[in-house]
C-alpha cells in the first residue's frame, strides 16, 4: 500500500534553483545578521542601558532583590545595600560606585532608620510625589522620604545623574525644573559639583559597618574658615586669625571650591568624613591626604595648659608648674582634662614660662604698647592673665596698625588652650604665667627650657645643677632639650625624674648603632626600644642616670635647699655634707637621719666631786668625744669614697647592674677557658652575658625545689630562682634528653645577649658545667601568652585593649628582629607559647633557640633540616625548607588568629568537617561574617573595627605565596594607624595535619607551663 505522502513525493514537481534565488536568499540571511547586531547594540550600548535603568517615573519602585539604577555613563549605582563586615542584616538605601571592587558608598537615605532583617524595602515615589523608603509589609512603615518644594505634575520622574546626584524633576512648560535633590543634603562625602554652603554638613558614619549619624561633623563656620567637630566641640579648624596660618590642604581647598565641569583630576577626587574623625580627599581608590594630619593636629588635643608635640615620647604633657587635672584620666591617654596650676594664686612676684614656636587659640583681648617690658607688667598687673605675646611692629603688618613704634600686646585671661610645639605655621613666642615656687624649687635646678623642667642634678650650664651631669644643651629658639654624647647631639623626648630616666631619638647623622658614652660620666643605656608612640615615631633609647652626691656649694645659702647639711671642702672644692648622725641619700636628694641606736645614750647624774676632778673628768669627756666624731668622721668619709669607687668602677664598665644580687663569677677570659677547653666551640660571636657558678643556682633554686618550678618546657623544665637581694631569676635547666644542644644553647645566649628591645624576654646569663646547660632569664611572672587565651578561666582577664596592646608588642618586637637591630634575625619558631608576659601583660618574645642571623640586606636562606612547630610553619619552609622574614610573618599571622579567637590552630575542629582555624577564619571571611571568630569573652568589650582589622591582617600574613604577604613594618602601620588602607586578603595556605609516620622532636620553647609542644621534623628537602 502506497501512502498519500509518498505518491505526493513522487508526483510533485520540485523547483529548480536560479541564481536570482540565490542572490536573494544571501540577501534575506545578511539583513538578518545586520539587524540582529543592531538590535545587541542598542540593547547593551549605554544609552539604550541608562534609558532604562537611571530614570524612575511617578508611581515606579525598586526593591530589595537587586534591582537598581544605574547613571547614564555608568558611574553611579542606587539601590539596597548591606553594610561590608556587618552581620545584623539591617539594610539601606544608597548610592555607590558603580563596577568598584570594594563598595564605596557616598549617599544614604535611611541611615538612622535602618530597614529590618527579615523585611523586603521598597524605594520610589509615594501620592504627593515625595521619594520615600518603605517595606512590603502594608503597614506602611515609612523609614525615610524627602520634603519638596512643591508636588510634580505627573510628568515628573527620579533619576541618577552622573555627578552621583539624585534628583527629583518636574517637566513644565518643556523645561525641567529641580524639587529636591540629594546633593543639597549628603551624608559623609562631599562630590564634585556640591556647593559648599554655611548649612550644608557632612556627617560621619558611626562606625565601618554602621552607617549611623556618627559624632563627627565638617561644615563651614564662617567665610573661610571650616570646622570638623566632635559631639558638638571643636575637633579641628583650618584657620587662626591670630596666628594668620591655614591648614587647610590645597587639595581639599579646591574641591570645595570648584564650580567647573572640566577638570578630570577634581571629577575623580571626593572628601569624606571618616568615622575616625578624619576629613579624607580620596583620588579614585586612593586616599591622598587627611586633617587632622596627627594628634596635635587635633584641636586642643592636650587640654587646657597642656602642650603637644608630635616629635615627643609621649605627645601631651603639662607646662611647668602644672600638674594633670585627672592622673587617672592622663594614665589612660586621655588628655581632653588638660592641666590645673601647682598653685592657684598669682601675684606681682610671678614668673613667665618662655615658650618658642607655639600654636595657641586666639587671645582674648590686644592692647597697643611701647615695648615688651610695658606687655609684660600689662600681664602682672592683671589678676586674670594667664599669659601674653608680644609682636613687634613688622611682625603685624596687615593687622591696620599704623602707628610708629606702637607694638601689639595679646593677652589670653581665660585659659590657655591648643598648645603645640615647634609648630611650623607661623608659629609664636608665648610667656605664660606661673608662681615662681612652681618651677625654682631648688636654687640649684635650671631654668625652664621651653615646655621641659631639667630635673636636679641634670645641668644645661655651670651655673645650675651638678656640674657632673653637665651633658644638656637648651635651643632657646626652639624650646628643646639635646643631650650631648662623644657620638653627637641627641634630642631628649621625655624626662621623669622620679625613676631618673630619659629618653633620647637618634637621627640619620647619629644613629643608634653609633651611640657612645663618656665612662666617666653618671649616665647608662637602661633600655633600647622602638618606642613607637604613633607610625611617625622612630626608635628611642631609654638612658638612665646615677644618683649625685653632696652638692656643690660656695657658702652655706647654698646649702638652704638640702637641711641638715652645711657647706664644707671636699676635695677641690666645696659641698653640701650632711650634719653630725645624718648621711647623704642620692636617690632621694636628702640628708636622712642615722639609726638612733647608733647614738651613745648618757648615764645617770653622779653625786658631786672636787672641782679639780671634775675638770679632769671633762677634759676626758670633751677628748673623748672629739676622738668619737674624729673616728666617725674618717667611717663616713671612707664609706662615702668607697662607694664612689665603686659607682666609677660601674660606670666606666657602662653597665647596668648594681644590684650585687646577680652573682657573677666568671669573666670572658674564663669563658675563653670554657672555649678552648673544648666545651664550647669558639666562633665569630661573642658571649656578652653574665656567667653564673652552678653552686649560686642550685642555692637560688633550692637545689631545684619542686616549689620553685613554675613549669615544663620542650627543652627542660623552668624553675623561679630568688637571689641575693630577692632578685627573682627564671632559671631554664636545659635537659640532657632534649632535642636541644650545644649548637642551639650558644645560639640563645650569644642572640639574646646582643638583642634589647621592651618586647623581647632579656637573658640575664647562663651557666654551663658538665652535662649542665642553663639559660637565667628575667622573671616574667604571667607565664606564657597560651596560658591564659587557651584557659577558659583565665582568658577573661584578657580584655580587647590588652589583646590588642599584647598584638601590637608581638608585630613590633618582630619589627625589630626583622629590621631595626644591629642583626637581621629571623625567629622560625614564633608561637603563643614562646609570648611571655610581664606583670603589667606587656608581651616579649623569647626561645631563640632555632633563630637564624641574615646578613646584610638578605631577607631569607634556605636549610635541609626543618624543625619548628606544626601549625605554625609557613608552607614554603614545612614542605621546602625556605625560610625568610616572611616565615616569620606567617606565624604572627597564626599567632594573631589565635589571639582574637581563642582557639588554638592545631587543635580546631569543626563538626562540619575538622579544618585548621585558618580555613575556618578565611570561611568567615568570604562569607562575611568574620565578627563570628570573635571570642566569646570579648563580645561585650570589643572594637569590633579593631578586631575585623586584627582579622584581616591575620589573613594577610597567612597567605600561601610568601610575596603577598606584608612585612612587618607594613603590620605594625596597618595596626598602629586609624587611617592606613588594609588590602583585601588571598586564599590562605592550607597545611595537612601532622601524621603520625613523622618522627617527632620536642619544640624548642622557653615557655613557662606545663604542657610540651611536639614539632615534626621533615628531614632533608627534595
Amino acid at each position: 500500500m502506497i501512502s498519500k505522502f509518498s505518491m505526493f513525493k513522487i508526483t510533485a514537481k520540485i523547483p529548480v534553483p536560479t541564481p536570482s534565488y540565490f542572490l536573494r536568499k544571501t540577501v534575506i540571511r545578511l539583513l538578518s545578521y545586520i539587524f540582529f547586531f543592531l538590535y545587541v547594540y542598542f540593547l547593551c550600548s549605554p544609552a539604550a542601558y541608562s534609558e532604562a535603568r537611571d530614570i524612575l517615573k511617578l508611581g515606579e519602585q525598586i526593591t530589595d532583590n537587586g534591582t537598581t539604577l544605574i547613571s547614564a555613563g555608568g558611574k553611579f549605582e542606587l539601590g539596597f545595600f548591606t553594610p561590608m563586615g556587618s552581620s545584623s542584616g539591617m539594610s539601606f538605601v544608597g548610592i555607590w560606585y558603580h563596577g568598584w571592587p570594594n563598595q564605596t558608598v557616598v549617599w544614604v537615605t535611611n541611615r538612622d532608620d535602618p530597614i529590618p532583617k527579615g523585611s523586603t524595602g521598597v524605594f520610589g515615589t509615594d501620592e504627593d510625589g515625595s521619594l520615600r523608603v518603605s517595606d512590603t509589609t502594608g503597614t506602611g512603615n515609612a523609614y525615610w522620604s524627602t520634603i519638596n518644594r512643591r508636588a510634580p505634575s505627573k510628568n515628573g520622574y527620579v533619576k541618577l545623574m552622573d555627578s552621583g546626584n539624585l534628583v527629583l524633576t518636574d517637566v513644565v512648560n518643556n523645561g525641567e525644573v529641580y524639587l529636591w535633590e540629594s546633593f543639597e543634603y549628603p551624608t559623609d562625602t562631599f562630590l564634585p559639583g556640591m556647593k559648599m554652603v554655611e548649612d550644608l554638613v557632612l556627617a560621619s558614619w558611626i562606625g565601618r559597618d554602621n552607617p549611623g549619624t556618627g559624632i563627627f561633623k565638617f561644615k563651614l563656620q564662617e567665610r573661610d574658615r571650616y570646622v570638623v567637630s566632635k559631639n558638638s566641640d571643636e575637633y579641628w579648624v583650618s584657620k587662626s586669625e591670630f596666628l594668620g596660618s591655614d591648614e587647610m590642604p590645597d587639595a581639599i581647598a579646591n574641591l570645595l571650591s570648584y564650580s567647573s565641569h572640566s577638570d578630570p583630576l577634581i571629577q575623580e577626587s571626593r572628601l569624606v568624613m571618616d568615622y575616625s574623625g578624619q576629613l579624607q580627599y580620596w583620588y579614585s581608590l586612593s586616599l591622598v591626604l587627611g586633617v587632622p594630619e596627627n594628634n596635635c593636629s587635633i584641636y586642643d588635643a592636650c587640654g587646657k595648659f597642656g602642650s603637644c608635640n608630635i616629635n615627643n615620647r609621649f605627645v601631651c604633657k603639662c607646662l611647668p608648674g602644672f600638674k594633670p587635672s585627672s592622673p587617672e584620666d592622663w594614665k589612660a591617654r586621655d588628655f581632653s582634662g588638660g592641666c590645673t596650676r601647682n598653685s592657684t594664686a598669682l601675684g606681682a612676684s610671678d614668673k613667665f614660662l618662655s615658650l618658642k614656636m607655639m600654636k595657641v587659640t586666639d587671645p582674648d583681648k590686644t592692647e597697643l604698647v611701647e615695648d615688651e617690658e610695658k606687655c609684660k607688667t600689662l600681664c602682672l598687673n592683671s589678676s586674670r592673665c594667664q599669659a601674653y605675646s608680644y609682636a613687634y611692629n613688622e611682625d603685624i603688618k596687615g593687622r591696620n596698625v599704623n602707628t610708629k613704634n606702637i607694638n601689639l600686646c595679646s593677652i589670653w585671661t581665660e585659659d590657655v588652650r591648643n598648645l603645640q610645639e615647634e609648630y611650623t605655621g607661623n608659629g609664636r613666642d608665648l610667656f605664660v604665667r606661673v608662681a615662681e615656687s612652681d618651677i625654682e624649687t631648688a636654687a640649684r635646678n635650671c631654668e625652664p627650657c621651653g615646655t621641659n623642667m631639667i630635673p636636679y642634678p641634670l645641668s644645661t650650664s655651670r651655673n645650675c645643677g651638678d656640674t657632673t651631669y653637665f651633658s644638656f644643651y637648651c635651643n632657646m629658639s626652639s624650646g628643646q632639650v639635646s643631650f650631648k654624647a662623644p657620638s653627637g647631639n641627641y634630642r631628649v623626648t621625655w624626662m621623669n625624674p622620679s625613676t631618673r630616666n630619659f629618653f633620647i631619638r637618634p637621627n640619620a647623622r647619629n644613629p643608634i648603632r653609633d651611640l657612645q658614652f663618656n665612662p666617666s660620666l653618671p649616665f647608662y643605656v637602661s633600655d633600647d626600644g622602638s618606642g613607637k608612640s604613633s607610625s611617625e615615631a622612630e626608635d628611642e633609647v631609654e638612658i638612665s642616670w646615677a644618683p649625685p652626691g653632696e652638692p656643690s656649694c660656695f657658702s652655706s645659702a647654698d646649702c638652704k635647699d638640702w637641711p641638715q647639711s652645711t657647706c664644707n671642702p671636699r676635695g677641690h672644692g666645696k659641698r653640701c655634707l650632711c650634719n653630725l648622725n645624718f648621711r647623704w641619700d642620692g636617690s632621694n636628694l636628702t640628708c636622712t637621719k642615722e639609726s638612733d641606736s647608733a647614738l651613745v645614750q648618757g648615764a645617770s647624774p653622779k653625786p658631786s666631786v672636787e672641782p679639780s676632778e671634775s675638770k679632769v673628768k671633762l677634759l676626758l669627756i670633751v677628748v673623748s668625744t672629739l676622738a668619737c666624731v674624729i673616728a666617725l668622721t674618717c667611717i663616713i668619709i671612707g664609706i662615702y669614697l668607697w662607694r664612689k669607687k665603686i659607682a666609677k668602677t660601674q660606670a666606666n664598665r657602662g653597665s647596668n647592674q648594681r644590684n650585687r644580687a646577680l652573682h657573677t663569677l666568671h669573666s670572658e677570659r674564663h669563658v675563653k677557658d670554657l672555649i678552648d677547653s673544648g666545651e664550647i666551640k669558639e666562633e665569630d660571636e661573642g658571649i656578652d652575658v653574665p656567667f653564673f657558678d652552678l653552686e649560686s643556682i642550685v642555692a637560688a633554686t633550692d637545689s631545684f625545689s619542686d616549689e620553685n618550678k613554675l613549669g615544663q618546657g620542650g627543652y627542660g623544665p623552668v624553675y623561679k630562682g630568688t637571689f641575693p637581694g630577692r632578685q627573682e631569676i627564671a632559671v631554664k635547666r636545659l635537659s640532657s634528653v632534649s632535642g636541644q644542644g650545644l649548637q642551639e644553647f650558644k645560639n640563645e645566649v650569644v642572640l639574646i645577649a646582643k638583642l634589647q628591645h621592651r618586647n623581647l624576654v632579656r637573658l640575664r646569663g647562663y651557666c654551663i658545667k658538665g652535662e649542665e646547660k642553663i639559660l637565667l632569664y628575667e622573671y616574667m611572672p604571667n607565664k606564657s601568652l597560651d596560658s591564659f587565651i587557651f584557659d577558659q578561666k583565665l582568658s577573661v582577664l584578657l580584655d580587647w585593649k590588652i589583646r590588642f596592646n599584647i598584638i601590637l608588642g608581638i608585630a613590633r618586637g618582630l619589627l625589630y628582629l626583622h629590621q631595626d637591630s644591629r642583626l637581621r634575625i629571623i625567629h622560625r619558631d614564633l608561637k603563643t607559647s614562646n609570648i611571655l608576659l610581664d606583670e603589667e601583660m606587656n608581651p616579649k618574645i623569647s626561645d631563640f633557640g632555632l633563630a637564624r642571623i641574615v646578613g646584610g640586606k638578605e631577607t631569607g636562606d634556605n636549610t635541609t633540616q626543618v624543625v619548628g612547630t606544626y601549625g605554625y610553619m609557613s608552607p614554603e619552609y614545612a614542605l621546602d625548607g625556605l625560610f625568610s622574614v616572611k616565615s616569620d610573618v606567617y606565624s604572627f599571622g597564626v599567632v594573631l588568629l589565635e589571639i582574637i579567637s581563642g582557639k588554638k590552630n592545631t587543635r580546631f575542629y569543626q563538626s562540619e568537617q575538622a579544618i585548621s582555624l585558618i580555613g575556618y577564619a578565611w570561611r568567615l571571611w568570604v562569607g562575611n561574617t568574620v565578627l563570628d571568630l570573635m571570642d566569646q569573652t570579648l563580645h561585650e568589650v570589643c572594637n569590633a573595627d579593631q578586631f575585623v582589622k586584627c582579622a584581616n591582617i591575620a589573613l594577610l600574613c597567612v597567605q600561601d605565596d610568601a610575596n603577598d604577604r606584608p612585612t612587618m613594618s607594613n603590620v605594625v602601620t596597618m595596626l598602629d594607624s586609624e587611617t592606613a588602607t588594609v588590602p583585601t586578603p588571598k586564599k590562605p595556605a592550607f597545611l595537612p595535619t601532622p601524621r603520625r609516620d613523622l618522627s617527632s622532636t620536642a619544640s624548642s620553647s622557653s615557655r613557662l607551663d606545663t604542657r610540651t609542644e611536639v614539632t615534626g621534623s621533615l628531614g632533608e628537602t627534595k
